[in-house]
């Protein structure tokens, strides 16, 4: 073992192979010149293909082809030039510091340093990139923006982007920093059809450029990477956020101090008054939503959409459009406001058929104001009600729009909403005609918050969560529904209960882009049934007595309106903050929001609410509908269907005086497990009351008194469906008085005389009404163990005995006081009505 041990041990060991140094600098030292070599030869590349193209292009100073835009009918709608009508060229000492100092800040920081391409941006970039899997941040400089707005088509390819850094290599080449900066403000998109810094200046602050303020050069260096998003017409808020981004950016790189970026901050934003005077284009509400669409599917910015000669196709209809645009110009159908912020409106209408956005207003004054509603979060109100507790309660299979809603609380664990009629029994469908509000609390406590919510989310109504309470089946929610989200809501009711995808292109072509919308799978997010139940009841709410009647135009229409409290803290007064009518026809669906964009003490809706609404969807949906193929709402083979019991027939009533009875009659109806309800009244009282419950077809009323009239009907009652029959006619008995006569004698009656024999009916003769006595006028008997009525088939019997039971065996003590008495004792037969 030590022997072989020592063999081991004494083994010569293998060396490896060492390189050099000498060979590892030889490596790296050849690496490195055949890389700079290679960098030397592609930059000489660049540069050489930069100043060709710049030979051959050098004079194109003009933006790309415009893309166009058509209506559903390839009509031409609008051109979106980059707006050279509304570009002024500024010489580079027009350009304030200031906003020279902003743009350089937030496009490209180290502008002065390199030479058309920013390598560390790029390799900071890709990091990025690579980091996030995606393209997350770009490394496109300045000078290379230049480059692709003005040589360029806007395709996103490798060897567009190889192109773009050869035209930035050769631009830094042939001019100076100053004229590229230059160039580049008065060539960039600023939103609203305004290019170049200068008329920019002019149309969303009214100043010249050169006495821009810090918080305006911000504003407009905030722009350039979304043009339509970060301008502070269409949203204020993100254009004060993205400039705050930029403050910071410029505090950073030593432009401005900490207290000029706070101050710069805080201004609030406001329209010159002479921006009206630069507005151009038709539908510019609808032609600006399409153009969000646009972007999307493109994967391009508004500048580049814009310059990339497309023909984008797209679902307007103008007479629909012209229709909203002409109610939306007029005045008098909206409320008048005390000062200069107008009360505002949206409207979107949807082809829930194929979901085609057919028309749509983004507000009144659109085209000044740039805020889109359609697209905007309100609080919905009662509209919300056949969302998230009628449509969920009908989907469960358990109520129908004719089941009675027991609403019998007034509170719900601590949570009590108002509701004018309290707590009173009412139909789904009465329920949502008056837009009560217990009986929607009451269904959402029945159908579950979790049921709920899903129902909701299924139609597109997000909610947060803490909506997830009672509260929202009053649309009592923290961010609300946008007219858009409503509208296809609501859409999903009208098109059977099937999904909806509302858009505006159809169809985009281009030299190298082709694209057409494609519907996605459909999706059957309620039963047909639901669907058919909601718009049974919401047709109730267009009809007379209901809270949308004025929405009713010449074709069927559904629908809910819907309305909410100011909820202004300290504000004791009336008030509507929000306003709606959403409602369908069986061709196109519609939502209509009212209200201020700023709600306070003076800025609510006094009137109208709801109903505004609806009168506005009318005036709208009337005209714009002219000519389109009136259809019917489609009623499934499997829904039940909301019908009373038939009316019951030859109904009889008829005093039977043998018995002291009224006995009532009628036939029987075909339909299994139905009750009769009878109702009675009598003489003096002012209704009927509930009299008895039957399950056969004849009832005895055994509670009549002489001298009282009755009067009395029938209905037949389904408990299955809770219908009731019409009533059958009314019929009147009256019961016979009872006279008694004073000059008859009272004879005592002998206790032990021995019984008489009855008459035989030959010798006693009966009396005038039926009475009889005997011979010898007293017709006294013992009474018997056990009287025996008469018998019916024997008209003779008990004649001569002058007994109270006419054919008793004898009479019972004391005797009738007279014949009258005796005859409605002894129950002889009249007849009722």
């Amino acid at each position: 073992m030590a022997e072989r041990a020592k063999r081991k041990s004494a083994s010569p060991r293998k060396k490896k192979k060492r390189i050099s140094g000498k060979a590892w600098f030889y490596g790296l030292f050849f690496t490195a010149v055949i890389g700079i070599v290679c960098g030397i030869i592609g930059y000489l590349l660049i540069i050489l293909n930069g100043e060709r193209l710049l030979e051959e292009h050098g004079s194109k100073l003009e933006f790309g082809e415009a893309s166009i835009i058509y209506d559903v009918n390839g009509e031409e709608i609008s051109r979106l030039y980059t707006a050279v009508d509304h570009r002024e060229v500024a010489e580079f000492s027009e350009i304030p510091e200031i906003m020279r100092q902003a743009i350089v800040a937030t496009e490209d920081e180290r502008f002065y340093e390199h030479s058309g391409l920013d390598f560390w941006a790029i390799g900071r970039a890709v990091v990025k990139d690579v980091i996030a899997r995606s393209a997350v941040e770009g490394g496109s400089t300045i000078t290379q923006q230049l480059a692709k707005n003005v040589f360029l088509s806007a395709d996103k390819t490798f060897f567009r982007k190889a192109t773009e850094a050869s035209i930035a290599v050769a631009l830094e080449q042939q001019m100076t920093k100053d004229e590229i900066l230059t160039m580049y403000l008065n060539r960039i998109y600023f939103g609203k059809g305004i290019s170049g810094v200068k008329a920019a200046a002019d149309f969303y602050f009214g100043v010249e450029l050169k006495d821009l303020e810090l918080w305006q050069a911000a504003t407009l260096a905030a722009m350039p990477k979304a043009p339509n998003r970060y301008n502070p017409i269409n949203d204020p808020e993100a254009s004060m956020n993205r400039r705050a981004v930029v403050l910071s950016l410029m505090e950073k790189h030593g432009y401005i101090t900490e207290q000029e970026k706070l101050e710069a901050q805080a201004v609030v934003y406001t329209p010159p008054a002479n921006q009206e005077q630069m507005k151009e284009g038709s539908y510019h509400a609808f032609v600006d939503f399409a153009l969000e669409e646009a972007m999307e599917i493109t994967n391009l910015s508004e500048a580049e959409l814009r310059v990339s000669g497309l023909q984008i196709y797209t679902t307007l209809d103008q007479q629909a459009q012209k229709s909203v645009d002409e109610q939306y110009a007029n005045d008098d159908n909206f409320e008048k406001s005390v000062d200069d912020q107008i009360a505002q409106s949206s409207m979107v209408i949807i082809d829930h058929r194929n979901g085609e956005i057919k028309a749509l207003a983004g507000g009144r004054d659109y085209e000044m104001r740039g805020w889109n509603r359609v697209d905007k979060l309100r609080q919905p109100g009662s509209a919300i009600k056949p969302i998230v507790s009628y449509g969920p309660a009908l989907e469960s299979g358990k109520y129908f729009p004719w089941s009675t809603l027991t609403n019998d609380k007034e509170c719900f664990n601590n949570y009590c909403p108002s509701d004018a009629w309290g707590p009173v029994p009412v139909s789904m469908t009465d329920a949502i005609k008056q837009s009560r509000n217990l009986p929607a609390v009451w269904m959402l406590n029945e159908v579950g918050i979790k049921n709920a919510t899903a129902f909701a989310e299924k139609l597109g109504i997000q909610l947060e969560d803490e909506d997830r309470n009672l509260a929202m089946a009053l649309g009592g929610l923290t961010k609300g529904a946008s007219p858009l989200q409503m509208a296809t809501a609501y859409s999903v009711m009208a098109n059977d209960g099937k999904s909806v995808d509302p858009h505006t292109i159809t169809r985009i072509t281009g030299k190298n882009f082709e694209w057409e919308y494609k519907a996605p799978a459909s999706k059957q997010l309620m039963s047909p049934e639901t669907a058919w139940y909601l718009t049974e009841m919401m047709q109730s709410v267009v009809a007379k007595g209901g809270t949308g009647a004025r929405a009713a135009i010449d074709r069927p229409v559904a629908g809910k309106t819907g309305t909410t409290q100011h909820g202004i803290p300290g504000y004791k007064g009336d008030g509507i903050k929000d306003a709606w009518f959403v409602g369908y026809t069986a061709e196109w669906t519609a939502a209509v929001w009212m209200g201020y964009d700023k709600t306070d003490k003076n800025h609510v809706l006094q009137k109208g609410g709801g109903q505004s609404a609806a009168a506005l969807f009318a005036k709208v949906m009337g005209p714009a509908l002219k000519g389109v193929e009136k259809e019917s709402f489609n009623r499934p083979a499997e829904a039940k269907e909301d019908k009373p019991p038939a009316t019951i027939a030859n109904f009889k009533a008829v005093f039977v005086e043998e018995e002291v009875k009224v006995q009532l009659s009628w036939d029987p109806l075909e339909a299994s497990g139905l009750t009769y309800e009878v109702y009675r009244k009598e003489s003096g009282a002012n209704d009927f009351v509930h009299f008895v419950d039957a399950v056969t077809t004849n009832v005895d009323d055994m509670s009549v008194f002489p001298g009282v009239t009755y009067d009395y009907y029938v209905v037949a009652y389904d408990a299955k469906t809770e219908q009731r029959s019409e009533p059958t006619q009314t019929l009147t008995v009256t019961i016979p008085e009872v006279e008694l006569p004073t000059d008859i004698p009272m004879e005592p009656v002998p206790t032990d005389s021995e019984p008489t024999e009855p008459g035989d009916g030959q010798e006693g003769q009966p009396g005038e009404d039926g009475g009889g006595q005997g011979e010898d006028g007293t017709g006294q008997t013992e009474p018997p163990a056990e009287t025996e009525p008469p018998n019916e088939t024997d008209p003779g019997a008990g004649q001569g005995d002058g007994s109270a039971g006419g054919g008793d065996a004898g009479a019972t003590t004391p005797p009738p006081a007279d014949d009258a008495l005796g005859d409605f004792l002894n129950g002889l037969e009249s007849g009722g009505e």
